[in-house]
C-alpha cells in the first residue's frame, strides 16, 4: 500500500405614524493586508444549510399572533412579555424528533421561569441583585456543562433573570414567569402538531440518511483524493445522529417497542457494511456501481418503512473486502423489511442508555466535581458580577442589555468566545439598521403585527446561517418587544448599540484575556485521548480469541462499541477544531497545526477496522506481540501529543518496522505516516 499522503485543507402606541417618542492564508494576500483577518472572515461566511421554512413559520405565528390578541384586548405589554416568551422557545426548538424537542423547548422554559422570578423579586435592590445575578450565572455557568437541554436551560435562567431585575414587570411577582412560559409553550403546541402525522418520520429520515451517507462514501471508496475521507465523516455524523435519536427515544419509552427496535435492527446491520467501506477503500479499486445503488434501495426502503423484500442486483465479490460487503448488504436485505424484529435479539451497539433517574444521578455527581464545570462557572459569574456592578455604579440606559450580551457572548459551549463577541458586536450593528427604521417608520399598534411576521420568520432562517447572522435577526425583535413595554421607540437604537459594546469589551477582558485556557487549543488533550482509545481498539480488535459463542457475540460488541466511540470522538474533535479556527493567533494557527495528525488518527482507525475485516474473511490473524508493540506505540504517541502545543514539538521516535506480509502492514504504516507528520524534521 501506498504511503502517501493527500493534503487535506481545513474548511476558513402614539396613534401617529413613526414611534419617535475554510479559512486560509491565502485570504490576505489576495484582498491585501488591510482584509480582516480569516478567522473574522470564517465567522461571517454564511452556512450554506437550506431553509426551515416550517420553522420560519411556526416563528411567525408563535411571535406574532400573541401581539394580535394584545392589541385586541388592549394589553400589548403583556403580549409582549407573550412574544418574549415564544422568542426563547423559537431559538431552543433545534431538535428533530417529537420526544426530544418536548424536552428542548418545555425543560428550559421551566428555568427560564424560574429565572424571571428571581429577578422579579430582586428588581430595585441594588447590590442583592448583584448578588443574586452572580450566584446564578454560577449556577447558569455549571449546568450548562451537561448537555445541551441543560445548556439551553441555564441560558434562560440567566436571561430572563437578568430581564425581570432590569425591567419593571407587571404585579403580582409571578404574572411575567407565566406570560413567557405561556410563549414558550405556545411554540411547543405548534411544533407538535405535526405528530399525528409524522410521528416517527424524524427517526427513520436519521435512519435513511446514514444509509444514503455510507451509500456516498461506497462510492468514492478506493478513489484517489481526500472524497473518502470527507464523505466518511458524514457518514460518523449520520450514525451519531440516527443512533442518538433512536435510542434517546427508546430510554424513555417503558418497555420495548416494536417500531423502535426495527429502527434499531436496521441501524445494527448497517455497522457491518460501515466496517467493510476502509477495507474496501484500502484497495485502491472503486467497487461496482451497484454496491452504493443496492444501499440506496435499502434507504428508500427503510423511509418509506416499506416490508416487502428489496431485491439486489450484487455482481459476484472479488476479494475478502467485496465478500464482506456482499455478505453485510445480503444480510441487511433480510432484515430492513422485518416489520417486527426479535425484540430480545436486537443489541444498542452504542449501549442503551441507563434510566433517567441514573443518569441524573451521574450528571450531578460530574458536574460538582468536574473542574472545567466550576471554571465556566466562575467565569461566567465574574462577568455578570462585573456588568451588575458596573451598571449600579454607573447610570447607563437599559443597563439589563450589557449582563444580557455577556450571557449571550459567553457561551464556550457554543463556539469560540472571542469570535462570538466581534461577530455579536457586528450583527447587533445591523440589526440595529433595520431596527431604527422599524421603531422610526413603523406606528406602533396594528402595524406591528405584520412587521413581527417578517421579523419573526428571519430567525429561524439567518440562525442557520451563522451567529453574527441570528443576532442581526433577533436584535430589531428585542427592540420591538421593548418598545411595546417602554415606549421609548426610537431612542433605543444608541442605548442598545453601547450596552452591547460594554457586554463584549467585559466579556473579552474579564471573560477571555484573564483566562490562559483561552490562549490554548483544547485540540490536542483531546486528539491524545481518542489516540489512546484507538490503542484500546487495537487490542480488543485482534486481542485474545474467546472460545465460546456467547465470549465471541460479547467480544464483538465490546469492538464495535469502541470503533464508534472512537469515531464519535473523532467528529468532537473536528468540531472543536473548527471552533478553534474562528479563535486569533495563536489560538488559530496552533489548532491548524494539528489537522494533519486529526485526519492520520483517522486512517489509523480505519486501517485497524479494514484489518479486522480482513481477518473475518480469511486473512491470518496477527500475532499477539504485534498487536501489543502497535498499541504500545500508539500511546506513546498519545503521550506526546499531550506534552506539547503544536505537533512539530514532538520528540523525534523511530520508525516502526512494517512486515508486509501481516493483515496489520497498512496500520503500521498509517502509524508511521502519523508519526512523519508529528515530526516533519525527521528523516
Amino acid at each position: 500500500m501506498s504511503t502517501e499522503r493527500t493534503e487535506d485543507i481545513p474548511p476558513g402606541r402614539a396613534g401617529r405614524p413613526g414611534r419617535t417618542g475554510r479559512a486560509v492564508p491565502a485570504t490576505a494576500g489576495r484582498f491585501g493586508p488591510l482584509a480582516p483577518p480569516a478567522w473574522l472572515l470564517k465567522g461571517l461566511r454564511p452556512s450554506s444549510a437550506p431553509i426551515p421554512w416550517a420553522a420560519a413559520l411556526r416563528a411567525a405565528i408563535a411571535m406574532a399572533l400573541p401581539l394580535a390578541v394584545g392589541f385586541a384586548v388592549d394589553e400589548p405589554e403583556y403580549a409582549a412579555l407573550v412574544s418574549m416568551g415564544a422568542l426563547s422557545g423559537v431559538i431552543g426548538d433545534t431538535a428533530d424528533a417529537y420526544r426530544m424537542r418536548i424536552l428542548n423547548i418545555a425543560v428550559p422554559q421551566l428555568f427560564g421561569a424560574v429565572g424571571v422570578a428571581l429577578g422579579t423579586l430582586v428588581f430595585g435592590h441594588g447590590w442583592v441583585a448583584v448578588g443574586v445575578l452572580t450566584l446564578l450565572g454560577l449556577v447558569s455557568g455549571m449546568i450548562s456543562s451537561i448537555g445541551t437541554v441543560a445548556s439551553v436551560s441555564g441560558l434562560l435562567l440567566l436571561l430572563n433573570a437578568v430581564v425581570g431585575a432590569g425591567l419593571p414587570m407587571p404585579s403580582p411577582w409571578w404574572t411575567a414567569p407565566l406570560l413567557l412560559s405561556a410563549g414558550g409553550l405556545f411554540v411547543l403546541l405548534l411544533t407538535l402538531l405535526g405528530w399525528p402525522l409524522r410521528g416517527r418520520q424524524p427517526e427513520r429520515a436519521a435512519v435513511a440518511a446514514a444509509y444514503r451517507a455510507l451509500a456516498d462514501t461506497l462510492e468514492a471508496a478506493g478513489a484517489p483524493g481526500p472524497a473518502y475521507e470527507e464523505r466518511r465523516q458524514q457518514v460518523t455524523q449520520a450514525l451519531n445522529h440516527a443512533y442518538d435519536l433512536v435510542l434517546g427515544r427508546r430510554a424513555r419509552v417503558h418497555g420495548h417497542s416494536p417500531s423502535l427496535v426495527r429502527m434499531l435492527a436496521q441501524l445494527n446491520v448497517l455497522i457491518p457494511i460501515v466496517e467493510a467501506a476502509p477495507a474496501a477503500h484500502l484497495r485502491r479499486r472503486a467497487l461496482s456501481p451497484a454496491i452504493p445503488e443496492a444501499v440506496r434501495k435499502l434507504a428508500t426502503a427503510v423511509e418509506e418503512g416499506r416490508t416487502d423484500t428489496p431485491v439486489l442486483d450484487l455482481p459476484a465479490p472479488d476479494g475478502q473486502s467485496e465478500r464482506a460487503i456482499d455478505a453485510a448488504l445480503r444480510h441487511a436485505a433480510t432484515i430492513v423489511p422485518l416489520a417486527e424484529p426479535d425484540m430480545h435479539n436486537v443489541d444498542d451497539r452504542l449501549g442503551r442508555p441507563a434510566a433517567l433517574r441514573v443518569r441524573a444521578r451521574r450528571v450531578v455527581r460530574d458536574m460538582m466535581f468536574s473542574e472545567a464545570s466550576w471554571r465556566y462557572g466562575l467565569r461566567l459569574a465574574l462577568c455578570i458580577g462585573l456588568a451588575q456592578a458596573l451598571v449600579s455604579v454607573v447610570e447607563i440606559e437599559r443597563s439589563y442589555w450589557v449582563a444580557l450580551t455577556v450571557t449571550f457572548v459567553l457561551k464556550p459551549d457554543f463556539g469560540s468566545v472571542f469570535s462570538r463577541a466581534v461577530l455579536r458586536a457586528l450583527g447587533t450593528a445591523g440589526g440595529l439598521v433595520v431596527a431604527a427604521a422599524v421603531l422610526s417608520e413603523v406606528p406602533r399598534g396594528w402595524w406591528d403585527v405584520p412587521v413581527m411576521v417578517v421579523l419573526a420568520a428571519l430567525i429561524p432562517v439567518f440562525s442557520v446561517k451563522g451567529y453574527a447572522f441570528q443576532t442581526a435577526a433577533i436584535t430589531p425583535v428585542i427592540l420591538l418587544l421593548s418598545d411595546l413595554l417602554n415606549h421609548q421607540g426610537f431612542d433605543l437604537v444608541r442605548p442598545r448599540l453601547l450596552d452591547s459594546l460594554i457586554g463584549c469589551a467585559i466579556t473579552l477582558i474579564a471573560g477571555y484575556l484573564l483566562w490562559p485556557e483561552s490562549w490554548h487549543t483544547r485540540i490536542g488533550d483531546r486528539l491524545a485521548d481518542t489516540v489512546d482509545d484507538a490503542a484500546r481498539y487495537v487490542e480488543r480488535a485482534f486481542g485474545a480469541h474467546p472460545d465460546t459463542e456467547e465470549g465471541l457475540r460479547a467480544a464483538r460488541t465490546a469492538r464495535l462499541q469502541a470503533r464508534r466511540r472512537i469515531y464519535r470522538d473523532l467528529s468532537g474533535v473536528r468540531s472543536e477544531f473548527q471552533r478553534a479556527l474562528t479563535e486569533p493567533p495563536p489560538t488559530g494557527e496552533r489548532a491548524a497545526a494539528w489537522w494533519p495528525l486529526v485526519v492520520a488518527v483517522e486512517r489509523i482507525v480505519d486501517a485497524t477496522t479494514a484489518a479486522r475485516v480482513r481477518v473475518n474473511h480469511g486473512a491470518q490473524r496477527p500475532v499477539p506481540e504485534e498487536v501489543e508493540a502497535i498499541a504500545e506505540d500508539l500511546r506513546a504517541l498519545a503521550h506526546g501529543v499531550r506534552r506539547v502545543d503544536t505537533p512539530a514539538l514532538l520528540r523525534p521516535t523511530p520508525p516502526p518496522a512494517v512486515d508486509e506480509t501481516s493483515v496489520l502492514s497498512p496500520v503500521r504504516q498509517e502509524l508511521a505516516a502519523a508519526r512523519a507528520i508529528a515530526n516533519p524534521t525527521h528523516d
